[in-house]
């Protein structure tokens, strides 16, 4: 058994590097416009399938479902919000961000604030991605892996520990080495190869997963097992007591998702990239279309993972592992174990591509070496990168011991998402707010969040208000905060966001129409499983 699942994870993983290094082989890696943004040639399919297999890494596929094993269908806010932000970014955020002909979100704040505004919010996503979302990618995959593959059996390892650190490390350095010699692109290609396996791979495991429920009688005979035995765990309105209660989805959930689609670097660098700002806005949008069929694979394998191992004891984030190894043929655990791998590495590469590109772009041209080179900013940028992937793979395996993976990420990720989406709203909405509002909502938001979750006695505070409703307000206050500096001290003279030239703006006539249907398709899913099936 071990055997045919190792075959079949190597042959898998070799496959997706050959054809990443085919494709590629050719492409210019030595320009920063050739390794940053993959030389502006994305095209539709290519964002698509790179923005769904950055977003598709273990803290989902274990870390969703561990919530869903939890509090069932209505973690699924995760993915169907996610739609209405990535409207909002084909439709008002995306046209911006082109005509400004940027490659990092702090360089869209140096050209409507200034300089240090930029520095602030470069500094910001570097510390976030170095002790946030780089080491929650790596220990999400380790953890994904240990259950999936039986390592403790296949390796004769029993220490947990040394199961963690070795993981960690081995995905960490494959990952490194796709996106600090390889580019953007590279890591375009991989994600979109690594995509179509993973969502096969996650129907998959439905379906062995729905076959395992009803003892081999099909997979409508399990689905009806799961509706009659768990009906609770199949509504769509969180209650007050679950991570995602439905009040949120208009607050903080709402908000988080915004920032992750529209202003996090690690997801929207490849938007960048696209090639004309109508096969950014298909590539957007078909990426809403397959974010709808999240919860299939994202969220009902947790149910499904309940309703088989909810007397055993099991944690939640491991719930996910089980039922892979449980249900899925050999040579399919091996096949899907190397399609996880993918998405971790699609992740960590994403993330540690953007890592290096705000670097370079941010800091070491635009402080430490001015007069830089452009081969001198890639070879940063590389440099930068492996210290930063090193850092991550140590802090990584000291996350271990969080009761809910995916609940504790977007936590953290609060703590910077909230400052940076209200001082990019508040930049591309009005043209006389000064720097000093949007120096001071990033510093101030980031120090606000922070003694809420980590200083006594205002921790307390989140007793009397949910986390997301918190950051919500943090959000409203951030805005209204600026505003009234943009009245009391306004800019000297109103800024104009200026066409750079650098990528054709004609917008794709289908946009409005099919951002239209994807806004009207969440609400009809909310609606369908309202109150349970």
């Amino acid at each position: 058994m071990h055997a045919l699942t190792l075959i079949s994870f190597f042959f898998f993983t070799g496959l997706v590097a050959a054809i990443t290094w085919w494709v590629t082989r050719r492409d210019d890696h030595s320009s920063t416009r050739g390794y940053f943004l993959a030389g502006r040639s994305l095209t539709f399919p290519l964002i698509a399938g790179s923005l769904l297999m950055t977003n598709l890494s273990t803290e989902q596929m274990v870390g969703l479902n561990g919530s869903a094993f939890t509090d069932g269908l209505s973690v699924m806010a995760w993915e169907v919000i996610a739609v209405i932000a990535l409207v909002a970014l084909g439709l008002f955020f995306l046209p911006r961000f082109l005509r400004s002909g940027i490659a990092t979100v702090p360089q869209l704040l140096s050209l409507r604030f200034d300089n240090t505004t930029q520095l602030i919010c470069n500094i910001i996503f570097l510390l976030a991605y170095a002790v946030i979302l780089l080491p929650i990618i790596l220990y999400s995959g380790a953890i994904g892996l240990q259950g999936m593959l039986d390592l403790p059996g296949l390796t004769g390892i029993q220490s947990s520990t040394t199961l963690l650190w070795g993981s960690v490390w081995v995905v960490g350095i494959i990952g490194s080495i796709y996106a600090l010699f390889g580019g953007l692109r590279t890591v375009a290609v991989s994600d979109t190869i690594n995509g179509v396996g993973l969502l096969i791979g996650g129907f998959v495991v439905v379906y062995f997963g729905l076959q395992a429920v009803s003892d081999g009688n099909g997979v409508m005979a399990g689905w009806e097992i799961l509706k009659q035995q768990n009906p609770e765990k199949l509504n769509s309105i969180g209650g007050p007591e679950q991570q995602v209660p439905f009040s949120t989805l208009f607050t903080g959930v709402l908000l988080i998702n915004l920032f992750y689609w529209t202003t996090n670097q690690q997801i929207i660098q490849r938007t960048f990239a696209a090639k004309t700002l109508a096969e950014g806005q298909k590539g957007v949008l078909l990426t809403g279309l397959l974010k709808l069929l999240g919860p299939l694979y994202l969220v009902l394998p947790g149910i499904i993972a309940y309703n088989l191992y909810a007397g055993e004891g099991i944690k939640a984030d491991a719930a996910y592992g089980q039922l892979v190894f449980n249900v899925m043929p050999p040579y399919l655990t091996g096949f899907f174990a190397a399609v996880m791998v993918g998405a971790i590495l699609s992740s960590f590469n994403s993330a540690l591509n953007s890592t290096t590109t705000l670097f370079s772009l941010g800091l070491y041209k635009g402080v430490f070496n001015k007069n830089a080179s452009e081969q001198q900013v890639v070879r940063s940028g590389k440099i930068f990168g492996w210290i930063m992937a090193v850092a991550a793979m140590i802090i990584a395996p000291l996350l271990a011991g969080q009761d809910s993976l995916f609940g504790y990420l977007q936590k953290m990720n609060a703590l910077y998402f909230i400052p940076i989406l209200a001082v990019v709203v508040v930049g591309l909405l009005t043209r006389r707010v000064p720097a000093i509002a949007a120096k001071i909502a990033l510093i101030g938001g980031c120090l606000v969040i922070a003694a809420v979750y980590f200083v006594p006695p205002f921790t307390g505070l989140l007793d009397y208000i949910h986390n997301f409703h918190f950051v919500g307000l943090v959000f409203a206050l951030l805005v209204i905060m600026m505003l009234v500096i943009g009245k009391l001290a306004p800019r000297a003279t109103p800024w104009v966001h200026e066409d750079s030239g650098e990528v054709d703006l004609t917008p794709w006539k289908g946009a409005v129409p099919a951002g239209i249907v994807l806004v009207v398709l969440v609400i009809a899913i909310y609606a369908a499983f309202a109150g349970g099936v």
